[in-house]
Formats: structure tokens, sequence, C-alpha cells
């Protein structure tokens, strides 16, 4: 873990007045995010973080206690609990924190979480500290900020932070089973948009994809067959194929009674080939994480298989991903 800036930090003025007043308490920020890349960076400008599979999750704590949003202001108190009650038990206050709730099973983060799983929230940088706006600060002191927000006491915990190549640590990420790593740039500020100050290093591909219709059943397979997938291109929802394993039973149930309400008559996909018949079409707003190998030339997954729901975004927010 790099080492904290030493010295005093002086907090830039406040930005925004709406965040001035306790008793509302700070605004929901958006989030900053990663640029995927195949890039491998390397220098003493870099700073390399694990790439958790958890749900990407903001905290604001006030007089009013405290709130948990996902990366599209969805509110996950309720979901997740342990963890804003342990940021409740906390006697910091008046902060915005930034992080990833991961569920741990067998030793493994796991997308979603599962039986048995154990809970915890990874906090990797700070916006707010003591209803200060510390956006403006450079990464390295943000984190020097951070390190003395909270108590750090479990399921509270800061991300550890490494230095080094980025091809070598990209592979022995690989080689302990991670999803990848997360590279950012010193000296940077937190802005609340897409930014190649921060970078993914996936170890395997994976990404969020639209779910746009479903076939029936066959043989033992109970609910639905499988889901019929795409990405936005502009206004289109392009058809980027159909997923039917990563499954389990409990889970195809959860996914046919969340798609019941949503049937239409007629497809959400652009027209383009491949796209099944006879299947059930739905509207574009549930979104899944979705496992493959790689992209064919067509545009389809291939071996694509099933991770989870991501209720932390938006179905328009959906791209397709690429280094």
């Amino acid at each position: 873990m790099t080492s904290a800036i030493p010295g005093t930090v002086r907090f830039p003025a406040m930005e925004d007045e709406r965040l001035a007043s306790a008793s509302r308490g700070p605004a929901f920020v958006t989030p900053m995010k990663a640029v995927l890349t195949a890039d491998r960076p390397a220098g003493p400008q870099w700073v390399f973080e694990r790439k958790l599979d958890g749900i990407r999750c903001l905290a604001v704590k006030d007089g009013a206690g405290t709130r948990l949003y996902s990366r599209n202001e969805l509110r996950l108190d309720d979901r997740y609990g342990p963890l804003a009650a342990a940021l409740d038990a906390d006697p910091a206050d008046n902060f915005v924190v930034d992080g990833e709730a991961v569920a741990f099973v067998g030793g493994r983060d796991r997308f979603g979480g599962g039986e048995g799983g154990e809970l915890f929230y990874y906090i990797f940088d700070v916006l707010f500290a003591d209803g200060r706006d510390v956006r403006g600060l450079a990464l390295e002191q943000r984190r020097a900020v951070l390190e003395g927000v909270l108590s750090w006491r479990d399921p509270l915990r800061m991300t550890e932070q490494t230095t080094g190549d980025g091809a070598a640590l990209l592979v022995r990420a690989c080689d302990d089973g991670w999803e990848g790593l997360i590279a950012k740039r010193l000296g940077t500020p937190y802005v609340s948009t897409r930014s190649r100050d921060w970078l993914k290093l996936k170890c395997t591909r994976a990404q969020e994809l639209v779910i746009g219709g479903f076939t029936a059943p066959r043989g033992s397979r109970t609910d639905l067959g499988a889901v019929l997938v795409g990405h936005f291109e502009g206004d289109r929802l392009r058809y980027a194929g159909k997923v039917g394993t990563g499954f389990t039973r409990a889970t195809l149930r959860e996914l046919a009674e969340r798609l019941a309400p949503l049937v239409r008559p007629t497809s959400p996909f652009a027209p383009g080939k491949g796209i099944p018949r006879g299947a059930s079409w739905v509207e574009p707003e549930l979104v899944a994480q979705i496992a493959f190998m790689e992209w064919t030339p067509d545009g389809r997954l291939r071996h694509p298989s099933f991770l989870g729901l991501r209720p932390d975004k938006s179905p328009r927010e959906v791209l397709r991903e690429e280094p």
C-alpha cells in the first residue's frame, strides 16, 4: 500500500452551496468512471488497485444519517443494511465516500453475492470530508484525507494500492483469480465523468448488457430458456446474442418474475441478422452482467454466461466496451 502524503491538507472552498448545510447533508454526486483499455501503464505516476467484482456504492452521511447510492442514484440502504449500519456507528459525520459493496463467497469476490457470503464496503476515494469539498485535491492527497475519515473497522475497508509495471501486476492479478486492476494517475482530481486518469485492466471479458427478450424453456429448464441481450448505439438497441448458461433455478424464477411485467408485443432490438424468431420481447429496462470469451466479427458474444442483474446501471449507459 502506498504511504499517505505527510503534512496538513488544505481544503479548497466549498464548491456547491447545497452541500454547506449539514441539516440537508451532501447531495448525490455523479461518480467518476474508469475507461477500459488494452494499455498497461507503468511508471511512478500510476498506482494500482484490485478491480473488485461488486456494486459501485457512494455513501453519504450527515445529520440525517447514512444514505447509500448506486452510480445511477438508486438507494441501496435496504440492500446493504449492514454497511449502512457500520457507517452509522462510525464517529465520523458529514462526508461522502466512494467505493464498492463486495460479497465474498469462499474467499472469492462474487458478483451479486450468494448464500453465506461475507459483505464488505471497500472504499477507495473521498469526495467530501467534514463537510468540505475535497474533489479538487490530487488523488494522493484525497487518499491521505480518506485514511483519517473513518475508524476502519470491518465491514469497512480501504482498498490497497501498489505501484509497479501494469503488465506484470495484471498477470499476477489474473493468476490470483482477480477480475483485474484499476490504474489511477497520481496528481489528478475527482471528476464526475469517465476519465482516462482511471483505467480498467481486465483479466476476463465481461460487461453489462440490456435484456430485450427471452426464449421459452426446454427440457428440464424452468421459467425461461435464455435471455436475449444487446447494447445501445445511439438510440438503437443492437442485438448481441442469446445467453442460456450461468443460471440457477432461483435465478430463473427471479428473472421470470422481473421480466413478466415488461413484456411487449414487438422486438426492442434494431433490425438485424440472427435475432431469434418466436421469442418473448420485453421493454429494455433490466441490465445484466455477462461473461464471455470474445466478440465475434458480426458483433455477437462467444460463449456468454449470465452473472447477475445490475440494478446500479441504467440501460442507456450500456454500450459495447472495447479496449
